[in-house]
């Protein structure tokens, strides 16, 4: 398993993020970026989601990720560009992101004529690099995580002369993050509670601001994966606190300490932290193709993944708004997450069997899998490493089934037809299983 280590550079310091003077939003900053960024802003949809039925509560999908570039960090980066001085916005502007602050920065700098740098590590996708270059920023890869690429940006800021802007933290891109949640007030009035998803806290700090000064009885939750529980451990510590990054699906989550402003402001705000672990990530992301036909990265999901964890029981029967963040996800990255999607659901199913290596013995089990409505989508035949009757073959198949009960017909029809076969270990809900394991073996 990969991990990055975060034992590296002290960041430079920013005036506007500043650890020992933090600056907390108020409702009227948050509605005061409304009025400011409308213009260049799309008001994006909330819809009842078709899963409400499947979970037992009233979900409402808020689609951010149909913004120009794909994710609702546009928000903030046009709010704080317009109240750069313009003086500042000649001189330019530099940022440190994953993709998605990078891409909503470039994008409205473009269109507000200001000079534009952002410094991604090299975990960042390839399409939010290039989506950043097209819209006519200067980007810079370094660093193999985003303290790295934070503490270059800065270092570049200060031998330049550009200015920052944090991509969470800062209390402009807080502000303007916020204004999602005045839309979701706006478009589901009596909502119970709000599901938001947690990096660096920028977009919590934002909507726990607007929705808990219009209607303080409404719930805020926050969630985060489980590979980069930053705002969880702030909160458990009381302060800021670095954690380790492991590789994770919520590339955009993967902030190691959340912002002191953000920590800050929604410290008294925040009702649930809660964090998701990849799998059901993975599912999420399937189950959005499937249900809702939306493609949304795996930060986007975290919200929707949550809920099929049934990590949130509290919220049966109610209004729960589920904030769809990004939907900026490699194309390769997509294809990984719906097949890991369809294993955890059992739908895709692994296993090698032993069968006469005489004519017809593989067509008997393909037969026999066809008889049960399982569609075969690999098979490969081994011979070499066969121990015991030299007229065998083991063959491995991966298919493609309806679920639990269908996967365990088909095992039980295995099992009851030949004498040596192994199934991939079964999904345990509890914990990864290891997806190269072969150990579940019955004979």
């Amino acid at each position: 398993m990969e991990r990055y280590d975060n034992s590296r550079p002290t960041i430079e310091y920013d005036p506007m993020c500043d650890s020992e003077n933090p600056q907390k939003i108020s409702f009227e900053d948050v509605s005061a970026a409304a009025y400011r960024i409308q213009s260049g802003i799309i008001k994006t949809p909330c819809v009842k989601s078709h899963m409400s039925s499947i979970y037992g509560m009233e979900i409402y999908l808020k689609n951010d990720f149909l913004q120009h570039t794909g994710s609702f960090k546009e928000r903030g980066a046009r709010n704080a560009l317009l109240l750069l001085s313009p003086e500042t916005k000649a001189r330019g502007v530099i940022s440190a992101s994953l993709g998605n602050h990078s891409q909503g920065l470039s994008y409205h700098a473009q269109q507000l004529n200001v000079p534009t740098t952002v410094v991604m590590p090299n975990v960042a996708p390839i399409m939010k690099i290039e989506n950043c270059r097209s819209y006519g920023a200067n980007v810079v890869i370094h660093g193999h995580d985003m303290k790295e690429a934070k503490y270059h940006a800065m270092t570049l800021a200060k031998e330049k002369g550009l200015t920052y802007i944090n991509g969470y933290d800062h209390p402009h891109i807080m502000a303007g993050q916020g204004t999602v949640g005045l839309e979701i007030l706006e478009q589901v009035p009596d909502v119970d509670a709000v599901l938001v998803p947690v990096g660096g806290g920028g977009l919590l700090a934002g909507v726990a601001t607007a929705i808990k000064h219009l209607k303080p009885h409404v719930l805020i939750y926050g969630v985060e994966t489980e590979k980069c529980p930053s705002m969880e451990t702030a909160m458990r510590n009381k302060e800021p606190t670095s954690v380790q990054i492991w590789s994770t699906l919520a590339d955009g989550l993967a902030v190691p300490t959340v912002g002191y402003n953000a920590f800050f402001t929604v410290k008294n705000l925040i009702d649930k932290m809660i964090t998701v672990n990849e799998d059901w990530l993975a599912r999420a992301i399937l189950r959005l193709v499937e249900q809702e036909k939306y493609v949304v990265e795996g930060g986007g999901a975290v919200c929707v993944a949550a809920i099929m964890a049934g990590l949130v029981p509290e919220l049966a029967n109610k209004k729960v708004v589920c904030i769809l963040s990004g939907g900026n996800i490699d194309t390769t990255i997509l294809g990984r997450c719906l097949e890991r999607g369809l294993a955890a659901e059992q739908r895709l199913v692994k296993f090698k069997v032993t069968v006469s290596d005489r004519p017809g013995g593989i067509a008997e089990l393909c037969k026999l899998l066809a008889s049960l409505g399982v569609s075969i989508k690999d098979i490969m035949q081994e011979r070499a490493w066969v121990y015991g009757d030299i007229f065998s073959v083991r063959v491995k198949v991966v298919c493609e089934t309806r679920g639990p009960e269908h996967m365990a017909e088909l095992r039980n029809v295995i099992m009851n037809t030949y004498k040596e076969w192994y199934f991939a270990r079964e999904w345990d809900e509890r914990r990864r299983p290891s997806t190269d394991s072969l150990d579940d073996v019955s004979h």
